[in-house]
């Protein structure tokens, strides 16, 4: 089971490393008609009480960091991001997936030089936590709080399912910064690329421009993916209730 460098664990676990470096908070430019900011500690965030928001999707998936996008944009602060990239990280249900999409690999055999049995699962149990938790912090804390971009995906909730679609698998290139203007997406490119180098340590059958790629491309296509169940979620949630209540009628 690979085992996270220290210096690694030390800037996952060390917000304040990285907040020493960040410029202080930017004036915020709002959109026309939206009320300033508040206190940043009473932003709420999802799965927080007044946020609006599942913290989990399916009860499985984690949700931490979804933002109505039809509510004025409210900034959040470099501890607030640590705090959506430890809570996603955290969250219990994505352990057992892990542990899940562990036993597939170890069906399919991939990465073979990890070998069977339980010392198999065991390295690849350990290499898809390390690429879940380091991809977490990198492009949901770390590289936001230095690019001063915002995390959090902003639901469009209203217009037709291809626009909503579109706008959703979209958002893995277009973010928001924390001034509330709209621009390319760093972390996601940056954040994702670093955990896909840093995988060449724990991942022997891949240590290539192309396994690395191919790894960054993974982790992107999942955060596409997460991106439309985060859109969506709120509808087929309503559906199933409302679906429920009429049942019970």
């Amino acid at each position: 089971m690979p085992l996270i460098p220290r210096n690694i664990l030390a800037l996952l676990l060390s917000p304040s490393l990285l907040v020493a470096q960040v410029a202080p908070d930017d004036a915020v430019a709002l959109p026309a008609g939206a009320v300033a900011p508040v206190e940043p500690g009473a932003t709420p965030l999802a799965g927080d009480p007044g946020s609006g928001q599942d913290k989990r999707i399916f009860g499985v998936l984690p949700n931490y960091r979804t933002a109505d996008g039809t509510m004025p944009f409210r900034p959040i602060t470099t501890k607030q991001k640590f705090t959506i990239a430890r809570k996603d990280t955290l969250d219990y249900p994505s352990y057992a997936l892990a542990a899940a999409f562990s036993g597939l690999s170890q069906v399919d055999n991939s990465n073979a030089s990890f070998g069977q049995g339980i010392k198999g699962y065991a390295r690849r149990y350990g290499s898809a936590i390390a690429d879940q938790d380091l991809g977490n912090f990198m492009t949901e804390a770390i590289f936001p709080s230095l690019f001063h971009e915002d995390p959090r995906y902003f639901r469009k909730v209203h217009g037709s399912f291809r626009a909503r679609l579109g706008y959703a698998v979209t958002r893995i290139l277009i973010t928001r910064t924390d001034a509330g203007k709209w621009r390319f997406n760093t972390s996601e490119f940056l954040g994702n690329g670093t955990v896909a180098a840093i995988g060449n340590w724990y991942y022997p059958d891949a240590r290539s421009a192309g396994g690395t790629l191919q790894r960054m491309g993974t982790q992107i296509g999942t955060d596409a993916i997460s991106g439309v169940l985060k859109e969506f979620w709120p509808d087929i949630k309503q559906k199933w209730l409302s679906h429920k209540s009429e049942s019970a009628d």
